[in-house]
């Protein structure tokens, strides 16, 4: 497994990964401590509500979103965002097709190619 990202990264170089209906997303820059990954939801897309052990901040580049982090639900659009501390149970409903911006630490080894 690479340790690390490329200096820069090219939108137009990078491969779109399918983790879900609805669903497209690009590895980004990252190391061993910090990942920024890009994902695409098209509308009505889902992301299941799970946990995971690492911090996550994300940013909402643009459409709407319907985020459950823990008992909260709120409604996020473009300039908007959202941490979700290790271990808390989150999820999302693309209410209008969007991209988010998720920044994770540590990197999130399981999205990593071996």
């Amino acid at each position: 497994m690479r340790t690390k990202s490329e200096t820069f990264q090219f939108e137009k170089t990078l491969q779109w990964e399918t983790p879900g209906p609805g669903l497209r997303r690009q590895i980004m820059a990252y190391d061993g401590q910090l990942m920024m990954v890009k994902v695409h939801f098209e509308k009505g897309a889902v992301g299941t509500m799970h946990q995971h052990y690492h911090s996550q901040a994300t940013y909402v580049v643009s459409g709407s979103f319907e985020l459950r982090i823990g008992d909260r639900i709120e409604i996020l659009g473009p300039g908007d965002g959202y941490y979700v501390a290790p271990d808390e149970l989150h999820g999302c409903v693309c209410l209008e097709e969007g991209v988010l911006i998720d920044t994770f630490s540590p990197v999130r080894a399981d999205f990593l190619k071996l």
